[in-house]
């Protein structure tokens, strides 16, 4: 994939707060984007989750999700490697599956990426927050922010909000740090089957999604 050398990113430095995960900008440490959702989650989510951990019991809940982020985590480090031309194999059963994931979401929805900006990609807000977001590139002629997800079975539109979240709150950071005007949004998201699912946020949907971010930021401080 071609590498467009258009903007100059800040290297990535993570550390923890009281728990929670922040990064070091310049002279600031400011809260992750996946922080502040996990810190404003809506009370109904909570509910949900609380309701599934009992159904299933905490060590299946645990099981389930430990494996989920070391699969997904494996997922990552094979695009990455791919996206840089370096390749990687992971030949452990586990890495086998997350291989699969990643070469369908490589053959349906990087196929579609006509060069990039950057990889794994700190960007931030100043004073108020900053995330990792996977690809910045040119995604069927426009600049987008793209984020890989994985999941242990398809998700419809409506369930997958907060990454729409989490991909405006990226959007909003670019723009406002490298003048530009992100329109695209895209979660390129692969199953262990491996099943494929591309979910686009742009227009005025775009825009909801950016009024929620600054709502889950304006909730975020005030409880500080």
């Amino acid at each position: 994939m071609k590498k467009i050398d258009r903007f100059i990113y800040p290297g990535t430095v993570r550390e923890s707060i009281e728990g929670k995960r922040h990064y070091s900008v310049g002279n600031e440490k400011l809260p992750s984007v996946t922080t502040i959702l996990s810190a404003t989650q809506s009370e109904e989510k909570r509910a949900s989750l609380a309701r599934w951990k009992q159904r299933v019991g905490d060590k299946q809940a645990d099981d389930i999700k430990n494996l989920a982020a070391n699969r997904g985590s494996t997922m990552h480090k094979i695009l990455e490697k791919h996206i840089l031309g370096e390749g990687y194999q992971d030949l452990t059963e586990l890495g086998q599956i997350a291989t699969k994931m990643a070469n369908l979401i490589v053959e349906r929805g990087l196929s579609k990426v006509e060069g990039y900006y950057g990889t794994e990609v700190t960007v931030h807000y100043p004073g108020l927050y900053a995330g990792q977001t996977d690809l910045s590139g040119v995604f069927n002629g426009k600049d987008a922010i793209i984020d890989f997800k994985q999941s242990n079975k398809a998700k419809q539109r409506e369930w997958i909000g907060d990454y729409f979240t989490q991909l405006a709150a990226y959007a909003m950071a670019h723009d406002y740090v490298y003048g530009t005007q992100i329109e695209h949004c895209v979660v390129m998201m692969s199953t262990p089957e491996p099943f494929y699912q591309e979910f686009i946020l742009n227009g005025e949907e775009l825009k909801k999604y950016k009024y929620d971010w600054l709502r889950r930021v304006d909730m975020y401080y005030n409880s500080k």
